[in-house]
């Protein structure tokens, strides 16, 4: 029985090299992305020069550029990154690859479902190589964490050298001497290393010779799961769902701002709604973006509580998001991240249903405390759900009244 290998794609610095788009040669100098208009003020990908001088990717603006006075900030492209990076999956999905990615620049797929197609892993990693070409680096091991730490040892020139191949008897004393810093390609645990280096724990090895217990009891889950990559385990993978892009973008005249921005959004919604691709289904989620006269670009996604066909909903919930919007734009755009069901009259339906509830709720509540007194109706409120106290993680609270019917 073969061993589960995953395959870990990196683009070092990808989101850098987006933003530069024909200005490469910035890369040889000290560079870093800007902060985006309206967000923390921290700077993202940073050159190799700049890391030279101290500058690391999440450091405050202030605190890089007396680090290195001569830092050229780049403005960031989060529309250039996300189509880029978006052609980068679709040709992995192109070689049969069912793709994770929750970050541009590094993407993870199961090598054993290829076999069929491409015969064993080299002909898989062969593959993939040959369907993304120069830059990309590779790393392959049994687990995802485990993988993109061969791939970060990868070196980007050459056919073998760009690609690092972990096996599962080798897994643990490839990740021992490996610093814990590398935890914080997991979003959840970009806070841990900190704290594990203050308390002198520098490597992966030292980490997994921890005990469990003492682990969950100092960390909880977050150490519980720090643990497990430490030890060359790690949870599965969950593959994007196949994209369906609907989008439409509309050009601004100059100077746009105001009710001409609510106009062209509700031009948008209205373009979005009539699109043959919607299939008469409900939006649950869109994004808005927008490209500056100045250059660089913005963009902002809008998750709808309940999915809607509604033009007028859709407005309530994405046009206070125009007020967000930095510096002038020469062009907006709305795109849906994702669909819900079918768009018929369903919802008011539910709403009366969902009303008729909360009113028999408040009369049977009404009732309960006129028999038994104002706390006979108490609901359960979470107040911290991470307390290792169990007193501290609810408390009662009265149950509200609903109007009757």
């Amino acid at each position: 029985m073969r061993s589960i290998m995953v395959v870990c794609v990196l683009y070092p610095r990808f989101e850098l090299l987006a933003a530069l788009g024909d200005r490469r040669a910035l890369l040889s100098e000290p560079a870093a992305l800007a902060p985006e208009a309206g967000r923390e003020q921290v700077v993202g990908e940073v050159s190799a020069p700049a890391e030279a001088f101290g500058v690391v990717r999440g450091m405050r603006l202030g605190e890089a550029m007396s680090r290195c006075p001569g830092l050229r900030l780049v403005p960031p492209d989060p529309e250039g990154v996300r189509s880029l990076w978006n052609t980068v999956l679709d040709r992995l999905e192109g070689i049969g690859a069912q793709v994770e990615s929750d970050r541009a620049g590094a993407a993870y797929f199961e090598a054993a479902g290829l076999y069929g197609l491409h015969d064993d892993l080299p002909g898989v990693l062969s593959a993939a190589r040959r369907t993304l070409g120069p830059g990309s680096r590779f790393g392959a091991a049994p687990s995802r964490f485990a993988a993109h730490a061969a791939a970060l040892q990868a070196r980007p020139r050459g056919q073998r050298s760009r690609t690092r191949v972990v096996e599962e008897r080798g897994l643990r004393d490839f990740l021992a001497p490996l610093p814990v810093s590398l935890l914080r390609t997991r979003l959840e645990l970009e806070a841990l290393p900190e704290i594990l280096e203050q308390l002198g724990i520098r490597t992966l090895g030292e980490v997994a010779g921890l005990s469990a217990r003492a682990v969950a009891e100092r960390f909880g889950h977050p150490g519980l799961l720090a643990l497990d990559l430490a030890r060359g385990r790690d949870t599965a993978l969950e593959p994007r769902r196949p994209r369906e892009p609907v989008a439409e973008r509309l050009d601004l005249p100059e100077a746009a701002s105001g009710q001409q921005l609510e106009r062209a959004l509700e031009l948008l919604v209205a373009r979005v709604l009539a699109r043959r691709e919607r299939r008469a289904r409900a939006l649950r989620s869109l994004a808005v973006s927008a490209r500056f006269v100045a250059g660089g670009t913005w963009r902002i996604a809008v998750t709808l509580r309940n999915a809607s066909a509604d033009p007028e909903r859709i407005m309530l919930a994405v046009g206070p998001k125009l007020a967000e919007l930095p510096a002038p734009a020469e062009s907006l755009a709305l795109e849906v991240e994702a669909f819900g069901p079918p768009a018929h009259d369903q919802g008011r339906l539910l709403d009366e249903a969902a009303a008729i509830r909360r009113g028999r709720l408040g009369e049977a509540v009404r009732q309960a405390r006129q028999a038994a007194g104002s706390e006979a109706a108490l609901k359960i409120l979470e107040v911290d759900s991470n307390s290792r106290i169990p007193e501290r993680r609810a408390v009662l609270a009265p149950f509200p009244d609903a109007p009757a019917l």
